[in-house]
């Protein structure tokens, strides 16, 4: 069953378009610093942990996957996040009336 009605997050970011503005800035920058290099970083932990085994597993290698792992999924809701109030922002510059979606169903 689809949803047809707003969540209250998207009436409040609707009403408070320079807050969501703001945030679709700090998500973007975010998403961009968690992402950086994470392939390339993935890639070279991936091949220290095949090359060295438990050697590797004993300088941390397991750590920072674990690590590299949590900056993928920060990096990701960073996105999310951005994503949604570019979603508010284009409703909001698109809309005929400045009134938020009724969030009621």
């Amino acid at each position: 069953m689809a949803a047809t009605g707003y969540s209250r997050l998207h009436a409040f970011l609707f009403r408070h378009w320079w807050l969501t503005f703001l945030l679709l800035g700090i998500s973007f920058l975010l998403f961009g610093a968690l992402s950086l290099n994470l392939l390339h970083t993935l890639s070279a932990n991936f091949e220290f942990l095949s090359m060295y085994g438990v050697d590797a597993v004993r300088e941390g290698a397991l750590k920072q996957l674990a690590e590299i792992v949590i900056s993928g999924y920060g990096a990701a809701a960073a996105y999310l996040i951005s994503k949604l109030c570019e979603k508010v922002l284009v409703e909001r510059l698109t809309a005929a009336n400045t009134n938020p979606p009724d969030t009621h169903q």
